[in-house]
């Protein structure tokens, strides 16, 4: 004859084994989504920064513009001053200089975003631009 005992600790012995598996199952199905989203987060968050530095790096090029006398080698080397803690060497700056008839100085950098992304192409494509444009006015023209 059986012990009621012996009877117990068997199936809560089976009921152990079959909760691991199944939480390892469920752990198998749950981490790649779980590191998915992780680096989505981590990604978005770097992007979002290299758009502010591009922002504010358009804006400090434009102050250089807008000065008297500025030349367009001093507003090149302004913004990519500003960029290289960030890494980012690769981009274009566009100038739209002052004139008589319109005497505001646009700066407009961009930079691809194949060029900085941390991921690569694990969320898709990377054939695009991450940019900024700042406008100032220049003071002084005849």
């Amino acid at each position: 004859m059986k012990s009621p005992l012996r009877t117990i600790r068997r199936d809560a012995r089976r009921r152990t084994r079959l909760h691991r598996a199944a939480v390892a199952v469920e752990m198998a199905v749950v981490t790649p989504i779980l590191l998915t989203m992780l680096f989505g987060i981590i990604e978005y968050g770097w992007v979002f920064t290299l758009r502010q530095a591009l922002v504010t790096s358009a804006r400090e090029g434009a102050r250089v513009a807008a000065l008297p006398g500025s030349e367009d080698e001093e507003i090149i080397a302004r913004v990519n001053d500003y960029l290289a803690p960030y890494g980012i060497t690769t981009q274009n700056i566009e100038l739209t200089r002052a004139t008589s008839e319109n005497p505001v100085e646009t700066v407009h950098v961009t930079v691809p975003y194949a060029d900085v992304t941390l991921l690569g192409s694990y969320f898709g494509s990377t054939s695009f631009n991450l940019g900024a444009t700042c406008s100032m006015r220049k003071e002084g023209l005849e």
